[in-house]
């Protein structure tokens, strides 16, 4: 096993900010009420930059961040999880397959969810910054996929807390740590791992413009 350096500082804080900002956006829904919806809203807009920002990260971001470094065929995602089960597999230097798969969907339904949010209402005080582009149908309709994607997202959640429980448990890997200091063992010899985090710094800066923009001047 080496110590091999894998998420880079984006990556990292992007990582740990989006659970923060999940956290918020889901704790301010259900308590409701017009102060603490203006939280919801911001976290929202947060979000919102740090998917779109992942999105563009996996196509420019360091070796282990893009997706065309750990996201694999069917067959390949099917065979890895037989030998994960059969405790055969070795640990990955970066995303595993079913890693991969996790991921892309956490970052579809959270898109999901707060591209609907910029279209939601109340029909009392609250309303997304878009809703004037589409009819008070499709408005409607946005509303509730967007009262109904946080139950998804939280057995997502669930779902990946589990996930960290048996690696941690049954075999023996901490995939916490490594998201803290970029750092991780593995038997693999690729090194191929940066840090380029002005790039992502420019890269994030500029998705949050786009998405201040957005809701601004729509």
């Amino acid at each position: 096993m080496k110590r091999h350096f894998v998420w880079d500082l984006p990556t990292r804080v992007f990582h740990w900010t989006l659970v923060v900002l999940v956290g918020v956006s889901f704790t301010t829904g259900l308590m409701g009420g017009f102060n603490i919806m203006d939280y919801h809203t911001l976290s929202g807009y947060g979000i919102l930059s740090l998917v779109i920002f992942r999105i563009l990260w996996g196509v420019i971001g360091n070796y282990h961040a893009r997706f065309t470094s750990f996201v694999k065929g069917p067959r390949t995602t099917i065979d890895y999880a037989k030998q994960l089960l059969a405790n055969h597999q070795q640990p990955s230097t970066g995303h595993n397959p079913l890693g991969a798969l996790s991921i892309l969907t956490m970052l579809a339904v959270l898109l999901i969810q707060a591209g609907s949010g910029l279209f939601a209402n109340d029909d009392i005080l609250l309303e997304g910054p878009l809703v004037h582009l589409v009819s008070d149908r499709t408005s409607g309709q946005l509303t509730s996929i967007h009262e109904t994607v946080p139950w998804i997202i939280a057995g997502l959640v669930i779902l990946h807390l589990s996930a960290l429980a048996y690696h941690v448990i049954v075999r023996g890997e901490n995939l916490l740590l490594p998201m803290l200091t970029g750092w991780r063992y593995s038997a693999s010899s690729n090194n191929k791992a940066s840090n380029p985090w002005f790039r992502g710094l420019l890269a994030f800066g500029v998705v949050a413009l786009g998405v201040y923009a957005l809701v601004n001047y729509v």
